[in-house]
C-alpha cells in the first residue's frame, strides 16, 4: 500500500514529508494507521547527528547506514492487519507504540526489567526486528528504515507485535500518544527511578515534555516542593500548571533556593531532563543533591560526551547515588494502563501539556518552535488535513 510519512535521508535534514510504499505484517507483525505522533527531542538528536552517523561516514566503515529513515517513536493509532500468529491484537484495537520492544523472553524482561530489554539495543539499526528485512521502501523501492523500529511519523507504519501496547477504547488517541514516551519517561524517572517518598523535595531540571511528566509524577507521588528549573520563562509558568510551586532560570539560580526550601538540607531528588545534557547539567544537578539523595539523568547527551566533571569526594562521603535511566524505569505493559488510570481519574494531566497540534506537512515549522522553546509537547495529528 501507498502511505506518506516525514523521512531523514541524512543528518542534517529536514524533514522531508512524501509518499512511500508499505508492505503487509508478516508474522509477528501489525499494520497501524496512525492518530497522532509526539514530537520528541530525541527525533531531532537523530537529525543533527547526537544521536545518528551519516550515511557516508557508515560506509566507510563498511556499516550499514541508517538513513533514509522515518522519524518518531511517540504515538498512538489503531490497528488495521495483523500478521500470523498475532493473537494479543486484532483490527479495531487502539494502541500507543512502544519504543522500548518487549521480548518477554531475556534476563531482564525475565527479572521484570522490561525497559532494558535485549531488543532494545538494535533499535536504532535499520530493518524489522522480526526478520531484518524491511516492510517500508521509498516511492522508487529502496529500503527505508523506521525509527525505534516505530516510525511514527507516518500515516501508516508496521512494526513488531513487541512495540505496541493495547489501551482502553474510550480513551482520545491523540493525547494518548503521550503515554508512548513523554509520560512514562518523566513520571517514572521521579516515581521509578529516584526514591522520591511523600514530602520530599524534588527539583526537575528542563521542563519540557519529559520534565513536565516528571512534576506531574513527584505532584501525584506527594512532594511538598518540586522546583522547575528551565531558561525558557514560558515553561517556567507552564510548570507551575502541572505542579511545580517554585521555578528558576538554572540550576546554579536554583541552589539558593533549594537551600532556602530545605533548611540546609537540598533536594531529595534531582531529575535531569533538558534537550541534551551537559557535563555542567551533570555538576550541578549533583550539588543540588542532598546527602543519600538521588540525581537521575533522564534526558539524552551528545554521543561525543564521554565524561562529566563533578566533586567526587563530596559525591562519596555525602552517599550520593547517579542514576541513568530509559523509558523511566517502566515496564511498558504494564505502567502505561496504570498512567492511563491516572489520566483517566483526573489525576495526570495530558491534554494540557498538547501545546500545539499540526499537520505532518508542517513537521519542520513544528520543530523549530520546539527547538525555540514555544512548545511543552507538540503532537502531529494526523486527523488534521
Amino acid at each position: 500500500m501507498k502511505s506518506r510519512a516525514a523521512i531523514l535521508h541524512d543528518v542534517g535534514g529536514p524533514w522531508s514529508v512524501e509518499d512511500f510504499e508499505l508492505d503487509a505484517p508478516r508474522a509477528g507483525e501489525v499494520l497501524v494507521e496512525m492518530a497522532a505522533a509526539g514530537m520528541c527531542h530525541s527525533d531531532d538528536h537523530i537529525l543533527k547527528g547526537d544521536m545518528s552517523a551519516p550515511n557516508e561516514m557508515l560506509r566507510s566503515l563498511g556499516l550499514p547506514t541508517m538513513f533514509p529513515m522515518i522519524g518518531g517513536h511517540e504515538g498512538s493509532g489503531v490497528v488495521r492487519e495483523v500478521g500470523d500468529g498475532v493473537t494479543e491484537f486484532v483490527p479495531g484495537d487502539h494502541v500507543v507504540m512502544s519504543f522500548v520492544a518487549v521480548c518477554g523472553q531475556c534476563r531482564w524482561c525475565a527479572s521484570g526489567m522490561e525497559y532494558i530489554c535485549d531488543m532494545g539495543a538494535s533499535v536504532l539499526t535499520p530493518g524489522m526486528p522480526t526478520d531484518g528485512t524491511y516492510r517500508h521502501h521509498t516511492a522508487d523501492g529502496k529500503p527505508l528504515g523506521h525509527l525505534a523500529k516505530v516510525g511514527a511519523f507516518s500515516k501508516h507504519t508496521v512494526v513488531s507485535m513487541n512495540s505496541l501496547v493495547k489501551i482502553e477504547p474510550h480513551l482520545p488517541l491523540v493525547p494518548s500518544a503521550l503515554l508512548s514516551c513523554a509520560i512514562p519517561t518523566g513520571f517514572g524517572s521521579v516515581t521509578n527511578r529516584s526514591n522520591m517518598r511523600p514530602g520530599d523535595a524534588v527539583v526537575v531540571i528542563g521542563v519540557g515534555g519529559i520534565g513536565t511528566g516528571a512534576i506531574q509524577g513527584a505532584r501525584v507521588g506527594g512532594a511538598a516542593h518540586i522546583v522547575a528549573v528551565d531558561p525558557v520563562e514560558f515553561k517556567q509558568k507552564s510548570a507551575l500548571r502541572f505542579g511545580a510551586t517554585h521555578t528558576a532560570a538554572t540550576a546554579v539560580e536554583a541552589i539558593d533556593l533549594v537551600r532556602e526550601l530545605s533548611y540546609g538540607v537540598m533536594a531529595d531528588a534531582v531529575v535531569v531532563s533538558p534537550s541534551l545534557i551537559t557535563p555542567e547539567d551533570v555538576r550541578d544537578a549533583v550539588r543540588l543533591t542532598r546527602k543519600g539523595g538521588t540525581c537521575v539523568l533522564t534526558g539524552m547527551t551528545s554521543q561525543l560526551t564521554s565524561s562529566v566533571n563533578i566533586d567526587l569526594q563530596d559525591f562519596i562521603l555525602s552517599n550520593k547515588s547517579l542514576a541513568g535511566t530509559v523509558f523511566g524505569s517502566c515496564n511498558p505493559r504494564a505502567d502505561v494502563f496504570r498512567l492511563a488510570r491516572l489520566y483517566q481519574t483526573g489525576q495526570l494531566q495530558l491534554d494540557e501539556m498538547i501545546t500545539r497540534r499540526y499537520r505532518l506537512d508542517d513537521i519542520n515549522e513544528a520543530y523549530d518552535d520546539l527547538r525555540n522553546g514555544k512548545i511543552v509537547r507538540g503532537v502531529i495529528d494526523f486527523g488534521i488535513e
